[in-house]
């Protein structure tokens, strides 16, 4: 299987998100044999779009020339996009937003009615495609914070996609927190298992994803007793 990661965090290898990412990598490959290409977003030339359209019109050819035509075959030739990145302001990141803003080639400028909205009609055959989020933030729980994300995801990547969303994430480059968070990834790795075996995390699983790894209080009481 061909997996596609587009890490979204400027901290590249060294983001929070990506250890939660590599985990459930990790897992996926006790099922199955897997060729993953990790993309850094924040190290690839992407420029803005412009809103242009001239790419829906004339067969996905952009006004910019930078690294977006390399990318576009790499999410072609792939069967799962993993999108891993950090809350930054309840959504992604700004280098990974530029290249989600930068896929509007895949698309026609032509429109269909699906259930109760519109969507584009493709010029590119991406039916294939699986997608998974991976998003960690800051706080001490996710309640309020991860919904805007999630639902732009889903939105942009149908809703049977696969979303796990992480709080507490900063302990994952705490060595000294190794003790919660190497029990958490474990969990993580569960997910990547189940994910191969059957295209989707299990209730169970995703339950358990969701229980914080220290209570909340004693989170944010740790954070604000380094704050200046």
């Amino acid at each position: 299987m061909k997996i596609l990661v587009l890490n979204g965090s400027p901290k590249g290898d060294k983001s929070d998100t990506m250890h939660m990412t590599r985990a459930f990598l990790a897992g996926m490959d006790q099922v199955s044999e897997n060729e993953v290409r990790i993309i850094h977003a924040s190290r690839k030339h992407i420029e803005y779009c412009t809103g242009c359209l001239s790419c829906m019109r004339n067969g996905g050819t952009c006004v910019h020339h930078d690294d977006m035509p390399e990318i576009l075959e790499e999410i072609l030739d792939s069967d799962v996009l993993l999108l891993s990145f950090p809350l930054y302001c309840y959504g992604m990141p700004a280098p990974l937003k530029a290249l989600i803003d930068r896929t509007l080639p895949l698309s026609s400028i032509a429109m269909r009615k699906v259930g109760d909205h519109y969507e584009h009609i493709g010029q590119r055959d991406f039916s294939k495609l699986r997608y998974v989020m991976i998003s960690g933030c800051g706080f001490p729980n996710g309640r309020n914070n991860f919904e805007p994300a999630v639902i732009q995801f889903r939105r942009m990547f149908r809703g049977d996609s696969t979303v796990i969303t992480v709080p507490e994430a900063p302990m994952f480059n705490v060595p000294e927190a190794k003790r919660v968070t190497e029990p958490f990834l474990a969990k993580v790795r569960q997910a990547g298992r189940e994910y191969a075996e059957s295209g989707a995390v299990s209730e169970g699983t995703m339950a358990a994803l969701a229980e914080p790894m220290i209570p909340e209080e004693t989170y944010a009481q740790i954070v604000n007793a380094g704050a200046p």
